[in-house]
């Protein structure tokens, strides 16, 4: 599943097609030093719990929210998705533009309707209408790593949800690039957010930045996680949410997925989806990033777990780890 590039004229109708997922690059608010912020010898884990409880308690008393209703078939707080992924989506961009921070075009209105021009995958599962813990009036948890949000969903009879089920149920059976419709509009879900620079608090022996957010320590990983937050609590957002029923998922938290994308495209068991809530980078349903590894955690980076149908058993492990014909290991 590659991305096909397009040369971009002087007008500004172009024509993009998307083969697959969709292929991102590095999102830059996501600034330089990323990779290294969460891996530079910091316990992403230990910050995972200050980040998740900072502002926890304002949705606490809500507790598991379901809006949708599928029937008995898909468990209470979970949306049915019964569909067609495509393969192969062409969009034409009416209105773009060019975030050279991020070296990123920016399509802010497509023509409508998608087209597929790939094949058509049909699919059915279950997926949580929020990011996880799945409630609303909480925030999305953030800081964890592929493994910890395996773990996660496992916990529930869940795993997290593979790379073309997000998209399927973010794109709706009309593909659209954003859940809402076909013009970007970063109040339907949350972003444009100026970039906040995190803090350093060292360099390990390579060089390499270490942290605030990350420390193992929660009296420095909690205030600074506090501070870089710009997010908002799951199902604040009554038009951020897509013709399947699932909330939040373009924007806000930056969200794991379980990659079904080959090597050399992508070398692990996750992607990145649905971007951060920072200006110029992809808030998309389709676009995906493919660099960071399983052992990758950030600041505004969650997760969404799926299920099969029906009370099916649900396999926890990633596509790539079944195809490896590895045991799960909790």
């Amino acid at each position: 599943m590659v991305a096909r590039a397009v040369r971009l004229p002087a007008v500004v109708v172009v024509v993009v097609v998307v083969v697959g997922c969709g292929k991102g690059g590095t999102d830059a608010g996501v600034s330089a030093g990323a990779d290294a912020g969460a891996s530079a010898g910091a316990d992403a884990g230990a910050g995972a719990d200050a980040g998740a409880g900072a502002g926890a308690d304002a949705g606490a008393d809500v507790g598991a929210f379901s809006s949708v209703d599928s029937g008995g078939v898909c468990p209470s707080g979970m949306a049915l998705v019964d569909g067609d992924y495509c393969t192969d989506l062409e969009l034409t961009c009416k209105k773009s533009w060019y975030a050279n921070w991020n070296d990123k075009t920016i399509c802010e209105k497509f023509v409508p309707p998608s087209k597929c021009v790939g094949k058509l995958v049909h699919k059915r599962f279950c997926i949580d209408e929020f990011e996880y813990p799945n409630k609303r009036g909480e925030r999305p948890r953030v800081m964890m790593k592929f493994h910890e949000a395996q773990a996660a969903c496992a916990a529930e009879g869940k795993r997290v949800c593979t790379e073309t089920e997000w998209t399927t149920a973010c794109e709706g059976p009309e593909h659209k690039p954003y859940p809402y419709g076909y013009e970007r509009d970063p109040w339907a879900c949350n972003g444009d957010k100026h970039y906040i620079e995190p803090r350093v608090t060292a360099h390990d022996h390579k060089g390499r930045p270490i942290m605030a957010f990350a420390s193992s320590r929660p009296d420095v990983s909690g205030p600074e996680l506090e501070r870089l937050w710009q997010g908002v609590e799951s199902g604040s957002q009554p038009r951020c949410v897509s013709d399947y029923g699932v909330y939040d998922m373009p924007g806000n938290a930056d969200e794991l997925a379980s990659s079904e994308t080959p090597d050399p495209e992508s070398q692990f068991d996750n992607v990145t989806t649905g971007g951060p809530w920072l200006y110029g980078v992809r808030n998309q349903c389709r676009p995906k990033i493919y660099t960071h590894d399983e052992g990758f955690a950030y600041y505004y980076l969650s997760t969404r777990c799926c299920a099969e149908t029906d009370g099916k058993p649900t396999d926890p492990r990633a596509p790539k780890a079944i195809r490896r014909h590895e045991k799960w290991r909790p």
